[in-house]
C-alpha cells in the first residue's frame, strides 16, 4: 500500500505530466512581473533617492537658535516655533527636517516661505498666482522629513514655521539640513501592491486563460479561483478594518495595547462616544427585563414643549449643564434604540450574558460584510450557472469584484459603528436569502432552502427595513411554477408557500410586539422620536428634496484633487428652501462607477432576453432591482438625508442589475468574434475604473476616521504613494 508521501508524489507527477506547459508558462510569467514590481520599486518609486544622489548636504544646525533638552535636541516651543535664515546665498533643492522620533507622534503642517533671484521678499497667494502650499510633516515617518523645494536660483533668506492650533509642544529637533540626499527606501507594502497589481494585470488581459474556462464546464477549476479570490478580498477587508484601531474596541498586548487589561490574551473595550454603545446598552437592558435604556434622560428633556427641536434642546442643555445622548430615540421619559434589533439579538445580547462585557461594534460590521462578500459572490455564481451557458471565469471575476467593491460596504468598513452594522447586516441576510431562495428553486425538496431563505429576508426587517424591497424579487423567482404553471395549488406546492411565507409572518410578528412593547403601536419603529439634528417628527415628506437627493446620489461626478488620495467631498447647492440633512458625499454612483454605463441600454438588453427565452425570471429580477434601488435611494433621502453610508442601501442592486446584463450581452456574442473581444476589453476598463474610485475612497481623509486619529500615521500612506514629493 502507497504511503501519503508516495501518493502525493504521484498525484504531483500526474498534474506536471498533464500541465506541465502551463506551468512553467505561469512560472516564467511570475518571474517577469517579479523583476517588473522589483524593477519599479528601485529604480521608478525611488526616483527622489536618484535625483537628489548628487547633493551636497549644508547643515543649518549651527545657525539655530533654540533651546536643547538633556539629548541635544533642539526644542520648538509654543513661543518659539519660528526658524528664519538669511543670507543663505546658496541653491535649495530640499529641506530636511529631522524631528526626533523620541518624541509623541503628531503629524505637523509646516509654513515655509523664501526669497530667490525671482523673488526679492517672500511671497504668497494672490489674486493671480498660487504661494508656496503648507507641507505636512510627520514626526513619525521619515519620507515626509524630506520636503522638496523649486526655488529659482540662489536662495537667499529662508523661513519655517509650524502652523497650526492643536500642536502639541514642545517639538523636538535634531537635524535641519538643506539639500539632502533621499535615502533609499524599499517599501515592502508599495512593492506587494505592486506586484498585486501586476499579477491582476497579467490575469485579466484580453489573451488571459481564465476567458476560456467556463463556470459550468470548468466547474473546479473555476470554483478554486472565486474562492482564492474571495480569500483575498477578506484578507484585504479586515485588514482595512483593523487598520483603524480607534473603532475596533479589541486589544491585545501588541495590538492596541493602550486598551489591553494586561492580563488576557484578548480583550474588549469601549470606543466611541456617548451614544457608541446603544446596542451593548440596549443588550443590558433587555437582560434586566426592559427594552428603554438605563440612562435616565435629564428632567428638563421631559419638560420641554417639543423636545425634538435640537436648537432648543441645545440651548436648555446650556442652561441647566446636563447632558442628553444624541442620536437614541426619547419617549414617554426614556432612551430608546431606534435601530433594528436583530444585530443585538445576533451579537450583543448573547455576548454579555456569556462575558459581562460589551460587543465589538466593529468586529460585528466585519462579520456581516464577510458574509455579505461570501452570499454575495455564491448567489452570482449561482445565476451564473443556472441561468447562463456561455459565463466564462474571467467574466465572472470581472463583476464579482466591481460587484463587492462598490457597492457601499468599504465605507462601512471604514467607519465600521453602529451606525453600519444594521445596513451591513441586511445586506448578508438579503443576499444570503435570495441564494436560499434560488437554490431551492431547483431542489427537489425546498422547503428548508425556502424556510431559511425567508427567514434571512424577513430578519432584514429587524436590521434595515428599507432593504425588505429586495424581498419582491421573491415575485419573479416563483410567479412561473407557482402561479403560471399552477404548483400553488398542490399539496406540495402549499407547504412550499407556507415555508416561503411563515419566516415573515413569525418575524414580523414578533417585531410587530416590539415596537407595541416600547411604543404602544406595532408599526412605530421609533425613528420619528430620534433626538438628532432636525425634528424627524415633523420632517414629513416634501417632493422638493428628491431632485437634489437624485444628483447627489446618482448623477454628481467626483470632485477630484491632483494630491492623494484625489477624491475630495462634491459641492452641495440646492434650491430646496427648507433644512437638508447633508454629510459629506463624492460623487453619484452613475458617474463614479462606470461598470453602472450598461444600465442605459437596459431596455433593449431586456427585450433581447424577452425574445429568447419562454421564461422571464431574470428579467423580471433586473426590474425588480433597478425600481427597488430608485425607491430605496429616494426613500433614504426623504426618510433622514443624504449621506454617504446610505450608498450602500441601494448600490448592491444596480451593480447586480448591471452584472445581470451583462450576463444577457455575454450569451448574445460570438465566441472568439471581434465584437466580443473588443467588449471585453471595453468591460475591462469599466472595471478598472469602478474599483480605483471605490478603493481611493477608502483613503479619502474625514473626521474620526484613521487620517484624523492617526494623521501621523496617514502621513506615512500618503509618502508611500506619492513617492515623487
Amino acid at each position: 500500500m502507497p504511503t501519503v508521501r508516495q501518493n502525493i508524489s504521484y498525484a504531483y507527477q500526474d498534474f506536471m505530466f498533464a500541465h506541465r506547459g502551463c506551468v512553467r508558462h505561469l512560472l516564467r510569467s511570475f518571474i517577469v512581473i517579479l523583476v517588473i514590481a522589483l524593477a519599479l520599486e528601485t529604480f521608478v518609486f525611488n526616483y527622489s533617492y536618484f535625483a537628489t544622489a548628487g547633493y551636497q548636504p549644508i547643515s543649518l544646525n549651527d545657525k539655530l537658535e533654540l533651546l536643547q533638552d538633556e539629548d541635544g535636541a533642539y526644542l520648538l516651543t509654543e513661543v518659539d516655533h519660528t526658524l528664519e535664515f538669511s543670507q543663505l546665498n546658496t541653491e535649495v533643492h530640499d529641506l530636511w527636517l529631522n524631528f526626533t522620533f523620541a518624541q509623541p507622534a503628531q503629524d505637523l503642517t509646516i509654513k515655509i516661505n523664501f526669497t530667490d533671484e525671482a523673488h526679492q521678499t517672500y511671497f504668497d497667494t494672490t489674486e493671480y498666482t498660487r504661494g508656496i502650499p503648507n507641507v505636512q510633516v510627520s514626526t513619525w515617518s521619515g519620507q515626509s522629513k524630506y520636503i522638496n523645494l523649486n526655488a529659482t536660483g540662489i536662495v537667499s533668506n529662508l523661513r519655517i514655521e509650524i502652523v497650526g492650533d492643536d500642536v502639541r509642544y514642545p517639538i523636538l529637533l535634531d537635524d535641519i539640513c538643506l539639500n539632502m540626499p533621499h535615502p533609499f527606501n524599499f517599501n515592502m507594502k508599495r512593492f506587494g501592491f505592486t506586484l498585486g497589481v501586476l499579477l491582476l494585470g497579467f490575469a485579466f488581459r484580453p489573451r488571459s486563460a481564465i476567458y476560456r474556462l467556463s463556470i459550468v464546464n470548468d466547474a473546479r477549476k473555476s470554483k478554486a479561483a472565486i474562492i482564492f479570490v474571495v480569500v483575498i478580498e477578506v484578507w484585504l477587508m479586515s485588514s482595512f478594518l483593523l487598520m483603524g484601531t480607534n473603532y475596533v474596541g479589541v486589544a491585545t498586548k501588541d495590538y492596541n495595547p493602550g486598551g489591553w487589561d494586561g492580563v488576557s490574551v484578548i480583550n474588549v473595550f469601549e470606543v466611541g462616544g456617548d451614544n457608541a454603545q446603544q446596542y451593548a446598552e440596549l443588550a443590558k437592558s433587555m437582560a434586566e427585563g426592559h427594552l428603554y435604556l438605563n440612562e435616565e434622560p435629564p428632567s428638563w428633556l421631559e419638560e420641554m414643549e417639543d423636545p425634538y427641536d435640537k436648537g432648543a434642546r441645545d440651548e436648555a442643555q446650556k442652561a441647566t449643564g446636563e447632558k442628553y445622548l444624541f442620536d437614541v430615540a426619547y419617549y414617554d421619559g426614556h432612551y430608546y434604540v431606534y435601530f433594528g434589533v436583530v444585530p443585538v439579538l445576533l451579537f450583543y445580547l448573547p455576548f454579555y450574558l456569556l462575558t459581562g462585557a460589551n460587543f465589538p461594534t466593529a468586529i460585528g460590521v466585519l462579520i456581516a460584510v464577510i458574509a455579505f462578500v461570501l452570499g454575495l459572490t455564491a448567489l452570482l455564481d449561482r445565476f451564473a450557472r443556472y441561468h447562463f451557458k456561455q459565463v466564462s471565469l474571467g467574466l465572472y471575476l470581472l463583476l464579482q469584484i466591481p460587484l463587492v467593491l462598490g457597492c457601499g460596504v468599504l465605507y462601512l468598513l471604514k467607519f465600521p459603528t453602529f451606525y453600519s452594522l444594521p445596513i451591513a447586516l441586511g445586506l448578508a441576510f438579503s443576499v444570503w436569502g435570495l441564494y436560499l431562495w434560488t437554490c431551492g428553486r431547483t431542489s427537489e425538496h425546498p422547503c428548508g432552502f425556502y424556510l431559511g431563505g425567508s427567514l434571512c429576508m424577513a430578519a432584514v426587517l429587524g436590521c434595515r427595513p428599507q432593504l425588505l424591497v429586495l424581498s419582491f424579487v421573491a415575485f419573479p423567482l416563483f410567479w412561473r411554477p407557482y402561479i403560471t404553471e399552477r404548483r400553488l395549488f398542490t399539496p406540495a406546492g402549499i407547504r412550499e408557500f407556507m415555508c416561503l411565507i411563515a419566516p415573515y409572518l413569525v418575524v414580523g410578528l414578533g417585531i410587530m410586539y416590539y415596537n407595541a412593547a416600547r411604543f404602544g403601536s406595532p408599526f412605530d419603529f421609533g425613528a420619528n422620536y430620534n433626538l438628532t439634528v432636525n425634528d424627524m417628527t415633523k420632517r414629513g415628506w416634501e417632493v422638493g428634496r428628491l431632485a437634489p437627493a437624485f444628483f447627489s446620489y446618482f448623477l454628481q461626478p467626483p470632485s477630484v484633487s491632483g494630491v492623494f488620495p484625489f477624491l475630495q467631498a462634491g459641492p452641495f447647492d440646492t434650491t430646496y428652501m427648507g433644512q437638508t440633512v447633508k454629510e459629506p458625499t463624492f460623487g453619484g454612483i452613475l458617474a463614479c462607477l462606470p461598470i453602472l454605463w450598461v444600465l442605459p441600454f437596459a431596455r433593449r438588453i431586456l427585450n433581447l432576453r424577452i425574445h429568447q427565452r419562454s421564461t422571464k425570471t431574470i428579467a423580471g429580477v433586473i426590474v425588480v432591482l433597478l425600481f427597488g434601488g430608485a425607491v430605496v435611494a429616494l426613500a433614504d433621502a426623504e426618510m433622514a438625508g443624504i449621506l454617504q453610508r446610505y450608498y450602500a442601501d441601494f448600490s448592491f442592486m444596480f451593480l447586480a442589475s448591471a452584472a445581470l446584463l451583462i450576463f444577457i450581452v455575454n450569451e448574445n456574442l460570438e465566441v472568439g468574434s471581434t465584437f466580443r473581444d473588443v467588449c471585453m476589453k471595453v468591460l475591462l476598463v469599466l472595471v478598472i475604473l469602478t474599483v480605483l474610485y471605490s478603493v481611493l475612497l477608502c483613503f479619502v481623509p474625514e473626521v474620526n476616521w484613521y487620517s484624523d486619529v492617526y494623521d501621523w500615521a496617514y502621513r506615512d500612506i500618503i509618502e508611500t504613494v506619492q513617492f515623487w514629493t
